[in-house]
């Protein structure tokens, strides 16, 4: 069985892990797979952290042009992050005709087209299934299942760090600032968080997955995103109150009107497959127009299981004869006459109002003049002068919505408009 080379571009945490299961797994791989894997090139400027992980020196290298000029390397993996240089050392691989895996959503959802563009023309592979969602399959199980259904939709938590903090929220009743340094201390948000509470972490997530559910390219100029950081400890308990969770979602439609991409805070019903999945887990939710739905679910990040996403990357690279790529037409744009929209959803609004009769009246007179309903009613009873007024909205657009409540909050009786959450 002949030996197919590997190079690792980094051995930080996922790379030390992918290292590890690709040395204690290589007989079991090739048993299973019939494939030798092997790694012959590791690019590290820590040579004591690749020591470390039972990694010969000799095989150590800061240079990536030894790595690219090195015939025995078919396969190169890279675990470096960021954009650059990531995306210029992929480039030069893929030009060598070393096919390429990685789980850089970033680099990915930002220059696909262009790694796409020169796997095309050496005959290299790309492959990514680890850029999202961590060992949970869902790359291979849009591009290679489901080939008879058109997806209606993709509804995900995709981001492990804000999922940790709103279950702890919601769970212990927390504030996020104290829960954020939680989860920085136990390692699950970075020193500057913004990438993760932000939702940028999450909108590379989508842009990847949304394209490659509805077959055409969903740039990130095209999804809406908004973080966590607003979020109260008592917006997730006036939601549990109405029967509400809430999660960060990553959510994309596509409709006849349009497609809508969105990674917002969301409040989903208590019922929904969704508002189950705690902690750092990731799931995601798929509905096909004859398949129905599907959750996918499991471990979102981490050394093992994001490790474990790229091992099947690389088998299913030694063992693809001939690689494929994607079927629309992958560039930095979207595709002309595809339309994105403003979707059509439910709004948790959280208001401080003065207690005063008549101010839901007025209230509710100007939402109903821009067309929209209400769906519930929620106020909390006080004997102070200032109460918690919770609106509940029927479907409307956040433009319509922006628009009414920009009258509601130059009422004299309405002190705060505290919060606006999506509902699904």
């Amino acid at each position: 069985m002949k030996i197919t080379g590997i190079a690792l571009l980094g051995v930080g945490v996922v790379g030390g892990g992918t290292y590890q299961i690709l040395t204690e797994k290589r007989e079991f791989i090739k048993k299973h797979q019939n494939v030798d894997l092997q790694v012959v090139r590791v690019l590290e400027k820590n040579v004591a952290r690749a020591k470390s992980l039972g990694i010969d020196e000799n095989i150590v290298t800061q240079n990536i042009d030894n790595i690219v000029n090195d015939d025995s390397v078919k396969i190169v993996a890279e675990f470096m992050g960021g954009v650059e240089p990531a995306r210029t050392f992929l480039l030069k691989c893929l030009a060598a005709g070393k096919s390429v895996v990685t789980a850089n959503k970033e680099m990915l959802s930002k220059h696909w087209h262009e790694l796409e563009a020169e796997a095309k023309k050496s005959g290299a592979g790309l492959y990514f299934e680890a850029s999202c969602v961590g060992g949970v399959p869902i790359i291979r199980t849009l591009k290679n299942s489901l080939q008879g259904d058109t997806i209606k939709s993709i509804t995900g938590i995709v981001n492990g760090t804000t999922n940790f903090i709103l279950t702890k929220m919601s769970d212990e009743g927390k504030d996020y600032d104290e829960v954020l340094k939680e989860a920085q201390a136990l390692g699950y948000a970075e020193a500057n968080p913004v990438a993760d509470v932000d939702g940028f972490d999450a909108m590379y997530k989508l842009s990847i997955l949304s394209s490659l559910a509805f077959r055409t390219k969903v740039p990130l100029t095209a999804i809406d995103r908004k973080g966590i950081s607003s979020i109260t400890k008592e917006d997730i308990a006036f939601g549990k109150d109405l029967g509400y969770t809430l999660k960060l979602l990553a959510i994309a439609k596509n409709t006849e009107k349009g497609i809508c991409a969105k990674v917002q805070p969301t409040f989903i019903p208590n019922s929904h497959p969704l508002a189950s999945i705690k902690g750092s887990f990731n799931a995601v939710f798929l509905v096909g127009d004859y398949v129905g739905d599907i959750m996918l679910y499991g471990r979102g990040a981490g050394a093992l299981p994001t490790g474990s996403a790229i091992v099947s990357d690389i088998v299913f690279a030694a063992k693809d004869k001939k690689p494929s790529y994607t079927s629309f037409k992958n560039t930095d744009k979207a595709e002309r006459g595809v339309k994105f929209i403003d979707d059509e959803n439910g709004f948790y609004i959280h208001l401080t109002v003065k207690d005063k009769i008549g101010v839901l009246a007025k209230i509710t007179k100007t939402l109903s003049s821009k067309g929209i309903s209400l769906k519930s009613v929620f106020q909390k009873s006080a004997d102070e002068e200032l109460v918690p007024l919770i609106l509940i909205t029927h479907k409307t657009t956040s433009k319509l919505l922006s628009k009414a409540m920009e009258e509601v909050e130059k009422f004299d009786e309405v002190v705060k408009v505290n919060n606006i959450i999506c509902v699904e």
